[in-house]
């Protein structure tokens, strides 16, 4: 089975880890640490949380993976290995996963990280009233009850989790998901201290309170300026953890951020200025990285009930599309090595087979005719649009030269409007828009991570496109022997229907401080861990 294949290796390995502890930093022959252990890095925007529930972004999830940690966690090539389990069994045809729990797994405040803290941040998760943005994560995972529960149909303690005792976590799984192990390393399914969490309430997640149980405490934090992590004397593998020290800098400003890495003032950056890349590579070769990474980047496109009538239809949606030139996107904007996108799921996905999409074979002016004469088809006249994003120079950038390019090949006038974070994130969950800049991150490395997200219920899917086809399809993939079959199915509908407006597959261009030892590089989901970093001497 396809879904077998994908984690086959990964399942295998942990498996015959047993109880062998996943050592953190480990340092190469040769190298000499420095006498201060730090890392710092600039972030683009302030994460809305650090509550491993309510998290749904990236820049969230970064800071979560250095302060909680999960059953299973990655290695750098983003295999599984042990988290707080030591590994598991699967058994009755992957629709039961029994976790054995180490024992030496602690809070920072130095109670034992048990089964029940999982069974807690599962069923919070999942429970309306908890309101998690990624309680569909909960129930993509196909545990037994999680779908009644998220909507509300029946209580969050008939979520098919339980704790056997204090080291045995049993799931139990409506149907077979071989890839369930690795949806455990993601934020929504880390743990929580529910003591702290009953005592503090919403303020459990500042530094004077938050309780995790990670490599790294939350120390400091400054809304929109910068936060720190210092190490946990209490994490289990607190002997091999190098880095001392985490400091992350809020810098909106992409070209600001570059001169302040120029100066030293941090370790790493990413995402680099559009353009920069193929510069900063000649200038400073050792420093400036370019890595695929699982990530699509689109314009969502408004199918709401009061969503503009020339939205609604197809054709108007395949026009925008087909106008958009993406070789000028990759090549001459953003020069790192990303890809046209031309379908939804990242080119890197693993066991993802491409789908046959007609108009990637074709030139743009064979796309810009064709354009043209949907356009026409439809009727439209004088439309304008609003196009939404974050701020951000790149993502400006891309919606000028688009908004441009729709002008002048189709008569389309766009107004842009750019928003910080959170303020963005709202306006778009609420419909507020005509076209919203998107991008999707995979939370494992499987098609349906992308592919779920554009189902008709999906709270993720921010457009609202709705196409019955598509739904049957991806729900087929559930229960398929080969789901690669159904995801390039739903790929090709995805594309007729033009549901979203793909523009490109990312790559990820960073620079990086060539003292700092042990990043992943090869891990496409970006998932990484300071606490397999180390600093050597200048």
């Amino acid at each position: 089975m396809q879904r077998r294949t994908i984690l086959s290796m990964t399942t295998a390995a942990v498996l015959a880890l047993g109880l062998s502890p996943a050592n953190a930093a480990t340092v190469a022959e040769g190298d000499t640490l420095a006498d201060t252990q730090t890392f710092s890095y600039r972030l683009l925007d302030q994460f809305p949380t650090l509550d491993p529930q309510l998290n749904e972004e990236t820049a969230g999830s970064h800071v979560l993976r250095q302060i909680m940690e999960g059953l299973m966690i990655q290695e750098a090539n983003g295999d599984l290995r042990p988290g707080v389990a030591t590994g598991f069994e699967a058994s009755e045809g992957n629709t039961v996963y029994t976790f054995t729990l180490r024992d030496d797994a602690k809070w920072s405040n130095g109670d034992p990280v048990v089964a029940q803290d999982f069974v807690n941040a599962w069923r919070r998760a999942a429970d309306p009233a908890t309101a998690s943005p990624y309680a569909w994560y909960v129930e993509l995972t196909q545990m037994k009850n999680a779908k009644e529960i998220v909507a509300g149909e029946m209580e969050p303690s008939e979520l098919g989790v339980e704790a056997v005792d204090d080291h045995t976590l049993k799931v139990t799984l409506n149907q077979p998901v071989p890839y369930f192990p690795a949806m455990t390393s993601y934020a929504t399914l880390m743990p929580i201290h529910m003591p702290t969490v009953e005592k503090y309430g919403s303020d459990w997640t500042s530094p004077e309170n938050y309780v995790g149980n990670g490599a790294y405490k939350l120390s400091e934090l400054a809304l929109n300026e910068y936060f720190k992590l210092v190490k946990n004397p209490e994490y289990w593998d607190a002997e091999n953890v190098i880095i001392d020290e985490v400091t992350g800098l809020i810098i909106n400003d992409v070209n600001q951020a570059l001169t302040r890495y120029e100066s030293g003032e941090y370790d790493m950056l990413e995402p680099l200025p559009a353009g920069t890349f193929p510069r900063l590579k000649e200038e400073r070769p050792d420093e400036a990285k370019s890595v695929p990474r699982l990530c699509s980047y689109y314009y969502a496109v408004n199918q709401r009930e009061d969503a503009k009538p020339e939205l609604k239809d197809p054709r108007v949606r395949r026009a925008l599309s087909l106008a958009v030139d993406r070789d000028i996107i990759v090549d001459q904007i953003l020069q790192g090595g990303q890809k046209p996108g031309y379908y939804f799921s990242h080119n890197a996905t693993a066991g993802f087979e491409a789908p046959d999409i007609d108009y990637a074979n074709w030139t743009q002016a064979e796309r810009d005719e064709k354009a043209k004469e949907l356009i026409e088809e439809a009727g439209v006249e004088n439309l304008d649009l609003k196009l939404i994003y974050n701020t951000d120079e790149n993502h400006k950038k891309i919606a000028t030269v688009l908004s441009q390019m729709w002008k002048q090949k189709l008569g389309v006038d766009v107004t842009l409007s750019n928003m910080e974070w959170s303020t963005y994130l709202d306006v778009r969950r609420g419909g507020n828009f005509d076209l919203a800049r998107v991008a999707w991150c995979g939370d494992y490395n499987e098609a349906s991570t992308f592919l779920d997200i554009l189902t008709t219920d999906q709270e993720q899917n921010d457009g609202k496109w709705s196409n019955e086809e598509y739904d049957k399809v991806i729900a087929a993939s559930k229960t398929s022997e080969n789901p690669a079959a159904e995801y390039k199915k739903a790929e090709e509908i995805l594309s007729e229907d033009m549901g979203i407006i793909p523009i490109y597959h990312y790559a990820n261009t960073f620079l990086l401080n060539p003292a700092i030892k042990g990043f992943p590089m090869e891990n496409v989901e970006n998932n990484w861990y300071v606490k397999d970093f180390y600093r050597v001497a200048d």
